[in-house]
């Protein structure tokens, strides 16, 4: 049985290893999720790692992820694939909230360190607008999302949030939510 640090060792390590094999296959792609936010200074998952990839390559990205030896498994979701490394998971998508990822939107990704490797990392902005739209019915849990969004609260241009999720009452009622603690200025 492994511990939190030894989860998190593991996932941080996983994490570089599909980073480094996706960065020398020249295939286009992104941090994201919760090790996305952490890279930006937020709190660290405890779950999986996530990266995206423009719909067009995700055949060839998991292609080339499992001639280099590792465990690949296509679920039933029409959005991603995995990736184990031992037994860290790694969700490599190609879709988030219904949308597919374009070659294009990662060009304008910014690079940062992460765990001393140099890799394209998502938006705050990006991020938390697709963490908000993912609430609904059956996942609406604020407790997980209020610390992501107060750790990056000022990388996040928080107009852009509410335009990307204004179709989503769920992402409404926590954007009031950080509005009433004081956490982000309210809109207008």
């Amino acid at each position: 049985m492994t511990d939190d640090n030894d989860s998190g060792r593991d996932l941080r390590e996983a994490l570089k290893l599909v980073a480094v094999n996706l960065k020398e296959s020249g295939i286009p792609f992104a941090l994201a999720g919760g090790y996305a936010v952490w890279a930006r200074g937020g709190p660290e998952p405890d779950h999986d790692v996530d990266f995206v990839v423009a719909e067009d390559d995700a055949a060839k990205a998991a292609a080339m992820l499992a001639e280099r030896g590792l465990d690949v498994v296509e679920p039933p979701e029409d959005w991603l694939f995995k990736v184990y490394v031992g037994e860290s998971l790694v969700d490599v998508l190609f879709q988030t909230n219904g949308e597919s990822v374009t070659r294009e939107s990662l060009m304008q990704v910014e690079e940062l360190e992460v765990e001393s490797v140099a890799m394209p990392v998502l938006s705050a902005t990006e991020l938390l607008g697709q963490k908000l739209n993912a609430l609904e019915e059956h996942a609406c849990d604020f407790g997980r999302q209020l610390p992501v969004a107060r750790a990056v609260r000022e990388q996040v241009d928080w107009d852009e949030v509410r335009a990307a999720t204004a179709d989503n009452p769920f992402a409404a009622a926590f954007l009031y939510l950080l509005e009433r603690l004081a956490v982000i200025e309210p809109a207008g």
